[in-house]
């Protein structure tokens, strides 16, 4: 069935609270979506941020990002009262997310929220603990701990903890009861929301399409509580960490720093932890994409320590394993693998076993530098793909435009036939909606004709990224015609009768 849909992350909706949320705001994008013959929205990883405030790299997997918790969706629970945020300073630019003004002033005002919800509805809050304590208790822990270590990472705390000793495990539960049961507190708020955000958006007939990082972020509740699934060392310190080789666009290459798994231990055990992690994704989305594909065929493996990715070197990655280990018990109809950056015959031998659908990215099709564009060009895509303008990492269509390569810009104009009366930025996701992919997501700031000072995000620099936000009343009802006439033109608006 051939479709369509938009990447909009959370964050980019707008409200007056200095980031988008979980509210009513989201459920107008859904509205839109709808109007506009849209049957996917795909977000960025909800998970809770820290430094450099990436999605990508979150304190758990399994957690949602309280920053996305609505504050008028409290307020009309009697869980707050207006009064209680509207003096507190967002950020000066509704356009942009100021993530220091939310740390400053968000976690004083959920405080409040969380007493009521503890006072008043401790039965629902005991119900969803119970529901989700496999993950919930490490997690509540541990920002506990955190903040009583005054943030540090889990990594320098006092040795019983970072050991996670049992008395000291013990101990810090007796101290610290109140911080950990308002940590519980916060996500029992956050999945109320994102369950009825969910059911909404079901009812509009509109699918979510989450993405899960293939990587942990170090600091990350989910390193200090599975350790042995990492390769780290008897201090519990990354033996070699995660990144991308040097290529024409990074000579030193990709520094992530993530921990790497040790697939070895995984595969002995039937690699429950991954089964777990994406079990539970499953249950957040109704699609699922796997970031990083290719580090599971082989994956990038760099000394710790190393000032760059030059030292790095590839190893085996679990392979057909993993996915079949997942097909048995979880299932992977719903999936599709992220397969961008340095391919390989064998990665592609991989995804083709796995039946996963995989992407393609048009603004890499007129690439004279790595010369693989061809595969990326609209009229050699398979049917079983995502197609893309640009992702979350890229440009906006219109900044792809002015800053790429001038002979590259001329090609793209003569392959898609771009002029000024469509729109160029409306001619480029034309070129994917009218492709054979069974599934075409645009990004909304090319909707919005936006230029690359709307860009999502800029690889391996830190900063200034996750910051967009989509100005008020921006899905208007033209908009969404304009849209939908499109959808109907290349065959991807919903059949009648199905929302």
């Amino acid at each position: 069935m051939r479709r369509a849909g938009v990447l909009m992350p959370v964050t980019s909706l707008p409200s007056p609270w200095g980031i988008g949320t979980l509210g009513a705001a989201a459920r107008e994008f859904v509205d839109f979506l709808a109007a506009s013959g849209q049957a996917l929205w795909q977000i960025l990883p909800i998970g809770p941020t820290g430094f450099g405030d990436s999605p990508y790299q979150v304190f758990s997997t399994y957690a949602g990002n309280p920053y996305l918790i609505d504050l008028d969706e409290l307020v009309a629970e009697g869980l707050l009262e207006r009064s209680e945020y509207e003096g507190v300073p967002w950020g000066d630019d509704p356009l942009s997310v100021d993530y220091g003004a939310l740390f400053r002033g968000r976690y004083a005002v959920l405080e409040r929220a969380c007493a009521r919800l503890r006072a008043s509805r401790s039965a629902e809050l005991a119900s969803f603990c119970a529901r989700e304590s496999a993950w919930l208790e490490d997690y509540a822990l541990f920002m506990a701990i955190k903040d009583s270590q005054g943030g540090a990472p889990w990594v320098s705390w006092p040795d019983g903890l970072r050991r996670r000793e049992a008395g000291a495990l013990d101990d810090a539960r007796r101290l610290l009861a109140d911080r950990v049961d308002f940590w519980k507190a916060l996500q029992c708020l956050f999945f109320r929301q994102w369950d009825r955000l969910r059911e909404y958006a079901a009812s509009a007939g509109v699918l979510l399409m989450g993405d899960i990082p293939i990587y942990v972020a170090p600091d990350s509740a989910d390193v200090w509580a599975s350790p042995e699934q990492f390769q780290l060392d008897e201090r519990l310190l990354p033996v070699e960490v995660a990144g991308c080789p040097p290529d024409g666009f990074a000579a030193g290459g990709q520094l992530w720093g993530n921990p790497l798994y040790d697939w070895e231990l995984m595969e002995r055990d039937g690699f429950s932890w991954w089964v777990e992690r994406v079990t539970y994704q499953l249950r957040l989305y109704d699609v699922l994409r796997i970031d990083h594909f290719r580090g599971f065929d082989s994956y990038y493996s760099i000394p710790f320590g190393a000032p760059d990715a030059r030292e790095g070197r590839w190893r085996e990655g679990p392979g057909m394993a993993l996915f079949e280990r997942l097909r048995e018990t979880c299932g992977t109809e719903r999936l599709v693998a992220e397969d961008l950056g340095y391919l390989t015959d064998s990665v592609a031998r991989l995804r083709e076993e796995t039946g996963l659908p995989g992407m393609r990215v048009l603004e890499f099709a007129f690439d004279s530098v790595d010369g693989s564009g061809s595969v990326y060009l609209p009229h050699s895509y398979p049917r079983d793909c995502v197609a893309y303008v640009g992702t979350h990492d890229n440009d906006t269509a219109l900044g792809w435009l002015a800053s790429a390569c001038p002979e590259d810009v001329s090609r793209a104009r003569d392959y898609l036939g771009l002029n000024e009366r469509e729109g160029e930025g409306w001619g480029m996701m034309r070129g994917i909606w009218s492709s054979v992919a069974e599934t075409a997501i645009v990004q909304m700031q090319d909707i919005l004709c936006l230029g690359g000072e709307a860009r999502m995000n800029v690889p391996s620099t830190v900063g200034q990224n996750w910051r967009w936000r989509a100005p008020a009343h921006y899905a208007t009802p033209e908009l969404a015609q304009r849209l939908r006439r499109l959808m109907e033109l290349c065959d991807r608006a919903p059949a009648a009768g199905k929302r």
